[in-house]
This record gives structure tokens, sequence and C-alpha cells, in this order.
């Protein structure tokens, strides 16, 4: 059996370290930041030993099959490391002006990446929320997960419709990779993006891919108002899309997010065109599929509206989230037939609720009736899903403001001791 080439040396010091363990003393490697590094960062070996008496070490740091002495340095620092450096590193300790050697460091193997490393953002438990909801923003590096700091951005629009980053200052919240919101508000509506960096000097990763979140609450300071009033909507027809204010707020602007480009946009020449607060979608694409909002200057936000746009068969549903005793309507439309209203069968979460009807209306809805529907025509193709979302009472809090058109304030306190028994504390005021 041939031995490896290590020097002798280290065949001598493992053979008396193995029979003298409590007289010698083992050096010890740490690594920083990490055993898996990329290239051009800076990593630093350090070898210890620890030995009463012995106030002073010479070390030796050997690299792989190499007999020769790598190092002569305590700490061993690449400051761009290359994937040449990569392999495993095994170092000893001698007693200066001494005769006392240490056993040999455990190996430790060195790994470099050439490529950058790339920042993964991911949410839990869900994108779609409710205020008050609990979300959590995951920030990862792909193929490493030590040593690693992160920053958390918003994506905004600068006056010229282009992209920009917000950083957002409130990073505590962001410590270990988790950025967490533990009760969301409408102005938590939004793109984000993470980055990661370790070192010094620092390096980063790249930006992160965005992820957005979307928020509804209970009573937003604008709406916005789809023409026609539905959140599927035919190909190559016109939408107008508004925002409705409620409040002294000025500015308001339509923002989207589609699954195509995964980025913030506002209304501009490339896709709709801006007339005060209204866009308009002169001939709608499937490529306009995404969320809708609008938001203010100031960054207030109203409901998000996520409008798909299908060739063929689509599903008439709410624009807007219903309460909890309110009724749910659904119509099934055919692009090419006049009427429009098909007799389909509908169906939520991919079960079928109901047969051959030309309306489907649930009365008095309840939280359970929140999910994903759909409608198919037996001789036609199936709609997209559409998501109802429906507000719970006792979800709503003890001090509601509602504003009506007649102008009152109305302040609702609910105490809910069952889903069947509500009780409610309601006054009303003018404004």
């Amino acid at each position: 059996m041939e031995l490896s080439p290590l020097p002798l040396l280290l065949l001598l010091i493992s053979n008396i370290c193995s029979q003298h363990t409590d007289e010698n003393p083992r050096a010890t490697v740490s690594i920083k930041p990490a055993q898996h590094v990329f290239r051009g960062e800076t990593v630093t070996l350090r070898c210890d030993v620890y030995s009463e008496g012995v106030n002073s070490w010479e070390y030796r740091w050997y690299k792989e099959s190499s007999a020769s002495v790598f190092s002569e340095l305590q700490e061993l620092t690449f400051s761009s490391v290359t994937e040449s450096d990569a392999g495993k590193y095994v170092c000893i300790g001698a007693e200066r002006g001494g005769s006392q050697t240490s056993c040999r460091s455990d190996d430790v193997t060195l790994t470099v990446s050439a490529s950058v490393p790339r920042a993964v953002l991911s949410v839990s438990p869900q994108r779609w929320l409710t205020e008050g909801d609990s979300v959590t923003l995951i920030c990862q590096v792909n193929g490493s997960s030590t040593g690693w700091t992160f920053s958390w951005f918003t994506q905004t629009l600068l006056s010229d419709n282009s992209n920009n980053f917000k950083w957002l200052s409130d990073g505590s919240r962001g410590a270990g990779g988790n950025y967490t919101v533990s009760s969301a508000d409408l102005k938590h509506t939004g793109v984000y993006l993470c980055r990661a960096e370790r070192g010094k000097p620092a390096y980063n990763s790249t930006i992160s891919n965005t992820q957005p979140l979307w928020v509804t609450g209970v009573s937003p300071p604008v709406s916005l108002i789809v023409s026609p009033s539905r959140t599927q909507h035919f190909t190559s027809v016109s939408l107008s899309l508004s925002c409705e204010e409620q409040s002294n707020s000025t500015g308001w602007r339509v923002r989207r997010y589609t699954d195509v480009w995964r980025w913030l946009e506002g209304c501009s020449s490339l896709w709709g065109s801006q007339t005060g607060s209204t866009c308009t979608i002169g001939n709608t694409i499937p490529d306009d599929t995404g969320v809708y909002w609008c938001e203010s200057e100031s960054g207030e936000n109203s409901h998000p509206v996520n409008i798909t746009v299908h060739r063929g068969v689509i599903l008439e549903s709410p624009i807007h989230p219903l309460t909890e005793g309110e009724n749910l309507t659904l119509h099934c439309l055919f692009q090419y037939s006049t009427p429009t209203i098909l007799r389909a069968d509908f169906y939520k979460d991919g079960t079928l609720i109901q047969s051959q009807t030309t309306e489907m209306i649930i009365s008095t809805v309840s939280k359970s009736h929140e999910g994903f529907y759909s409608c198919k025509h037996r001789e036609r193709v199936e709609s997209p899903e559409s998501w109802t979302h429906i507000f719970d009472h006792c979800r709503l809090g003890h001090a509601v403001v509602l504003q009506k058109q007649q102008r009152w304030k109305i302040s609702v306190s609910l105490s809910c001791q069952s889903t069947e028994e509500q009780q409610a504390d309601i006054r009303a005021e003018p404004e």
C-alpha cells in the first residue's frame, strides 16, 4: 500500500499524538468567513495551539500532498481568493525556542466557487395578506449559509418610470436573513429585494429576485376602479383603471407588477396611457396579466387587484374583497358569443360546486367561502382561477373606520365569542 506523500515530520507527529494525546496539544484551524467561498473574497485561515506553560509558538502550514512548507505565519490570508487556492490545509505548531511540538490539526478543506454568489428571496407563508397578518421575507445565498449579513430594499418608480431601489432602514428586522412584518399594513404593499454581504472588505452577492407583498385592508384611502368591473378580462379590448380618492392625499397613480416582467411598472406608453389618475390599456394582451393598485406620492396604497387577461372563457367575479354577510355572484363569459353569459359548471379550489347554470350566487358569505373560483363550459375551455377574498368580522378589530357616501364616521367594536355569535357596539358621528 502506497503512503500519501505527506511530509515526514507530519507522519512522525501523527504517530506521537496517537500515543501521547495527553502530552501534546493539538493545533486547531479556524477559517473566516467560511470554508465555501466565492472567487474574489478575502479568506483567512488561522492556526492556534493552546498549552499551559507555552507562551509563544511557531507555525507551519502544509497544503494537500505538498511536502514543502506553504506558510510560516499564524494567519494564512488570501486577499482575493481564486480556484487555485482551493484544497486541504493542515497546520502544526512548535514551541518557539523550546522542544514541544503540537499535534497536527485536522484537515480543513477550502472550496472556491467561480460563480458570483446569488441571493434568493422567498416569502412565508404567502404574499397575499390581510391587514394584521404576519409575513416573513427569507433571504438566502445559493450554495452558502455562513457569515452573511443582509440588506433589504423595495422598488420605487422615478418620474420617468424607471426603477430605483429604496433601502429599508429598519434592517434589524432582517437579522439572520429573515425580514419579518409582524402586523401587515396597506403601506407594506410593494416589491421587495435583498442582498447579502460578508467579510472585510465587504463582498456582495447579486441583488435577489423580486418578491411582491399584497395587503388588503378594511378602509383604504383610495379604491382602484376597474372598468369593465371584474378581475378577468378578454384579450383585444379596452381596460380602464382609475384611482378614486377618499382622502386628502394627492398624486395617485396606477402601478402594476406582472408575472412576465416581475418588475414594478407605472402606466406608460409601453402598455397604457395616463390621464390624471386614470390609466387606460387600449388593446389588452395576456402579458397584461398581473397585480394592479394605486399609490400616492406620500406612499399610501389602495387594495391590490389581481387582473387576468385571457382569450375565450373568463369568470366574472368581484373586484374587491367581500365582507362576511355579503353575497357573492359569479358568471361565466365567452368572448365570441352574444350574449356572452354561458351555461357552465362552477368550481371552488378545483371541486365542482354547481352544474349547468348561467349564474352562481352564494348568499351571506363567510370566511369558509374564500378561495379560488373558476368556471367551465362543457364544449369550451375552462376559465382561469380567480381568488375571492372574504373579510372575517373577527379580524376587523375594534376600531374600524368605514367611510360611506353620506360621510358618516362609524366606529365598530367587535367581541367574537364564536363564528356563529358576534356582538358589536356601533357608534356613529358625522365628520
